[in-house]
């Protein structure tokens, strides 16, 4: 792009596509560590009186996962609504179906998420990458965390890996309900109880993948946001690569002057997914957008934080899968205090993260420009 100019796309993505919302008074807990959120989220799951909805991608079962089976089974044989749903691919190669039986003796009510069908194999390649907890409709956590050891310093140490999950309440936690319930019933249509009456009296609202009134509603989501940037856009994402929309609205950010940077993992998990990532690097940086790469773990956090003021949160990556094909949920939110907190954690993050310059990238070997290559054309699976 030759200049700042707001691509046309990128205006109609922000005129569709970001709400308008009142500015909010703080009410969100973010968590940074894995220990403190699950100790809180079985706090809430213990506290339930009437229904608990849980969805994750993962649910491995190690000693965190067994944690929540116990909670959750517990729940259900005193009476409570409990459903979980899972997702068939990311949970079924995590050894969750041998605990399944326990939880459905205890009245667990539980679902895959598109197990495969030889009638319809297209639709295995959708998966649910969302993480979500609601209880009694009061309480709701969603955001990047799994269900797994991984995400504990107290058993996996200081190699733990480093990602956010935002606790909501009141409407939103209503609201939440609505979005669990369209994929528990497999259903494209969202219920009226996940559609607020009035979004302009919301500080925050929760965005699902797609709605009727815009099909890549994510995508559109983050290109919006950053069109209207004016002071500086930081985001984190573990894999990258957002297409055209958000790339033309990074780079037209950048140069027209808003701080841009982009925090990704030195490494990818898997290798390839760090080539692909790479290889979106060059018109970035060339644009004046910085890109920063983690260093001392691995990094799964998906955040935003746009100005003083907006902020995403949740289990959408800004790349190919979450973007335009996988089931997600984030929270965007209008909040000083939630930016400020984010805004600060990023900081944080960029102390432990290295600068990608320009001068650097371009002294890259062939070996390297071979890697990306390969990422670049594989990007769409990943």
């Amino acid at each position: 792009m030759q200049s700042g100019a707001t691509p046309p796309g990128t205006q109609a993505a922000a005129a569709i596509c970001v709400p308008e919302l009142s500015e909010g008074r703080g009410g969100f807990r973010i968590f940074v560590e894995g220990d403190a959120l699950f100790d809180v989220m079985i706090k809430a799951i213990e506290s339930a009186q009437y229904d608990i909805r849980m969805e994750s991608y993962i649910f491995a079962v190690d000693e965190i996962g067994a944690r929540f089976v116990a909670a959750l089974g517990a729940k259900a044989r005193a009476g409570v609504d409990v459903r979980l749903h899972l997702d068939a691919f990311g949970a079924g190669q995590h050894g969750f179906r041998k605990v399944r039986r326990e939880l459905e003796r205890s009245g667990v009510r539980f679902r895959w998420f598109r197990p495969f069908r030889a009638r319809y194999p297209l639709r295995y390649l959708q998966r649910n990458h969302r993480k979500l907890l609601v209880v009694d409709g009061r309480k709701a956590f969603l955001g990047g965390f799994n269900i797994r050891r991984l995400n504990s310093r107290r058993l996996h140490g200081e190699m733990r890996q480093r990602d956010t999950h935002v606790r909501v309440s009141g409407p939103l936690a209503r609201l939440a309900i609505g979005h669990f319930d369209r994929l528990w019933h497999d259903t494209h249509q969202l219920p009226a109880s996940a559609i607020p009456e009035d979004p302009k009296n919301m500080e925050a609202l929760l965005v699902p993948s797609y709605s009727r009134h815009c099909q890549h509603r994510l995508a559109c989501l983050h290109a919006g946001l950053i069109a209207k940037a004016r002071s500086r856009v930081y985001l984190t994402s573990p894999y990258f690569g957002s297409g055209i929309m958000v790339d033309q609205a990074l780079q037209a950010a950048a140069i027209r002057g808003v701080d841009v940077r982009l925090l990704v993992p030195r490494r990818g998990d898997p290798l390839v997914a760090g080539w692909a990532t790479q290889a979106a690097y060059a018109p970035l940086l060339a644009a004046g957008v910085r890109i920063y790469e983690y260093l001392p773990r691995q990094l799964h956090a998906k955040t935003s934080a746009i100005d003083t003021v907006w902020s995403i949160i949740g289990s959408a990556n800004l790349d190919y899968l979450s973007l335009f094909v996988n089931q997600e949920l984030v929270l965007i939110a209008r909040d000083r205090t939630l930016a400020k907190q984010l805004q600060a954690q990023y900081m944080d993050d960029l102390a432990e993260a290295e600068e990608m310059t320009l001068s650097k990238w371009r002294r890259r070997g062939w070996r390297a420009r071979a890697l990306e290559a390969i990422g670049w054309t594989v990007r769409q699976l990943l």
